[in-house]
């Protein structure tokens, strides 16, 4: 029986205007740089290409302390909805995004998992497991953390997150639901 094909994009509007988001992205690793940085390069032209607006771009060691305080921040900052990583979501020694990130989140967002690790099975088979890709809330913004692999980035992109964060995606998105995350 064959993977079945995620296409997130067969529902996007494309009448209406598209609410733009502030995405930061995040690039955690120990041996990147801003040169070789690619998969922060992919996730900034993408989020940029979609008609995002791009208010941060970083790169932190792969160090609890370090990412919990980029991410806060932003997030204090108050000019950012939504923040998409990438690296440090693996099973080694050093990689710990997920013990960084987790502990922040109000809500975490648990079908992101099930459906990042779809997208992804299709691309790169059973090695899907070694990832530990998550996203939650954390007081109020989208927090989506992805595999280091520029492949990793462009299947949660291009198949997972861009079409949450297209308001004119249907029959629902996330966009919709910023005003209302703080509700008490």
């Amino acid at each position: 029986m064959d993977a079945p094909v995620l296409k997130a994009g067969g529902r996007i509007n494309e009448k209406l205007p598209i609410k733009p988001v502030k995405i930061a992205v995040l690039t955690i690793s120990d041996t990147r740089d801003e040169e070789s940085d690619t998969s922060g390069h992919v996730l900034a032209e993408r989020v940029t290409g979609a008609g995002h607006e791009l208010v941060g771009k970083a790169i932190v060691a792969d160090d609890i302390e370090a990412i919990r305080r980029q991410v806060n921040a932003w997030i204090d900052a108050g000019e950012v909805e939504a923040i998409v990583t990438t690296g440090g979501t693996g099973i080694t020694g050093r990689d710990v995004t997920p013990e960084a990130i987790r502990p922040l989140f109000d809500k975490e967002i648990d079908g992101f998992s099930v459906i990042f690790h779809l997208v992804s099975y299709q691309s790169v088979g059973l090695s899907t497991l070694q990832s530990r890709a998550l996203a939650g809330l954390v007081r109020g913004v989208f927090v989506f953390c992805l595999p280091g692999s520029n492949g990793a980035v462009k299947d949660g992109w291009d198949k997972v997150i861009s079409a949450q964060l297209d308001s004119r995606h249907g029959p629902c998105n996330m966009v919709e639901l910023m005003p209302r995350l703080m509700e008490t």
